[in-house]
């Protein structure tokens, strides 16, 4: 005997089936009637060559623009409404195709333009040589091993944290924004942040084209540097991003410069300068030399000024000298010049001594 149910209770069992069977499902196809009702509610069709089904979401949850006629993969809870009408509970969208992923990502380009989120005013110049870096990306990646060997090769001997993400797929925007998050609420920021994220199918690449996180970016304290897929691929991350590498690898060669280089080029310039010096320090020499012969030359002719001002000093008093008076026939007379006084006269022969007979004052 057939089952039988209350339309309540039949629309219960269905939706628990949906949930025991298939709790989260991906179904791709191609958006039709898209519109967004209350500013909060968006509802559209998803359809192919030979059906179609109903889909809704909240519009918190639609991190990509849409529009008609674009093909996308919802990833979604199937859902019978009380109604009867089967619908898709839609929790995230993603365009699929090439075609697809770049009418979103211009029509998102040209919304955050206007914003002035790529404007050139807003790049910040990244530290010469960081002391501290943070590192946002999958450490199993290839392209993340590429970025630290090669960070060590050209300097070595930096602090590296490291934020371990899933850097593709509907989970990788909110990890990588959550890891933004926390390097920038940290008490000791770090010197830079960098995104490594190796190559990829334009549908690898589509997390770094999320709004929300394109936004998070662009609010981060810390200056950002991203290393996304190859050099063709531009993802709207590297647009807003401080500074963009081409490569993961190139993420390291932009972030240190390579100390072999600069030692070589140290030692070019020493080199150089060596023979500078000695040219300097010869001319230094030389001058200093012949600061000292004029000193010693003007020492010379102050040294003979003062001999021969002593020549003359000594001549004069030369001729001062009472012994070169006495030679001259002079005497000299000692005593009180008083009359029976006795007085003392010298001459150049003899003392002799005497007495005053007569003194006469002129």
């Amino acid at each position: 005997m057939s089952p039988k149910f209350r339309v309540s209770d039949f629309v219960a069992i269905v939706n628990q089936t949906f949930e025991y069977a298939y709790p989260l499902i991906e179904v791709e196809g191609e958006v039709a009637s898209f519109k967004v009702n209350q500013g909060k509610f968006v509802f559209f069709d998803l359809k192919d060559e030979d059906a179609s089904v109903n889909c809704f979401m909240m519009l918190f949850q639609l991190r990509v623009p849409v529009e008609d006629g674009m093909k996308v993969v919802v990833t979604a809870s199937p859902k019978l409404t009380k109604w009867g009408k089967f619908s898709l509970t839609v929790k995230s969208i993603r365009p699929s195709g090439e075609g697809s992923i770049k009418k979103s990502f211009e029509l998102l380009k040209e919304k955050l333009d206007k914003e002035g989120l790529f404007a050139p005013e807003r790049k910040r110049v990244l530290p010469t040589i960081p002391r501290r870096i943070a590192v946002i990306s999958s450490p199993q990646a290839a392209g993340y091993a590429d970025f630290i060997k090669i960070l060590n090769d050209r300097w070595g001997g930096l602090r590296v944290d490291v934020a371990a993400v899933t850097v593709q797929g509907t989970d990788a925007p909110d990890q990588i924004i959550r890891a933004l998050d926390y390097f920038n609420t940290q008490k000791e920021l770090a010197d830079v942040i960098v995104v490594i994220r190796g190559g990829g199918s334009a549908d690898d690449l589509s997390a770094f084209n999320d709004e929300q996180l394109v936004r998070a970016f662009a609010a981060s304290r810390i200056p950002t540097l991203t290393g996304i897929g190859h050099e063709v691929d531009t993802s709207l991350c590297d647009l807003v991003a401080d500074v963009r590498a081409a490569t993961p690898s190139n993420a390291a060669q932009i972030l240190v410069p390579n100390r072999h280089d600069i030692i070589r080029h140290s030692r070019v310039q020493v080199q150089s300068l060596v023979p500078q010096a000695l040219a300097a320090l010869d001319g230094l020499r030389q001058q200093v030399r012949g600061e000292v012969e004029g000193a010693l030359d003007v020492a010379g002719r102050r040294l003979e000024q003062y001999q021969q001002q002593l020549e003359q000093t000594k001549r004069l008093l030369a001729e001062f000298d009472p012994a070169r008076a006495l030679e001259r026939g002079y005497a000299l007379v000692r005593g009180t010049m008083k009359v029976g006084r006795s007085i003392e006269i010298e001459t150049a022969q003899a003392i002799i001594k005497a007495e005053v007979k007569q003194y006469d004052q002129k």
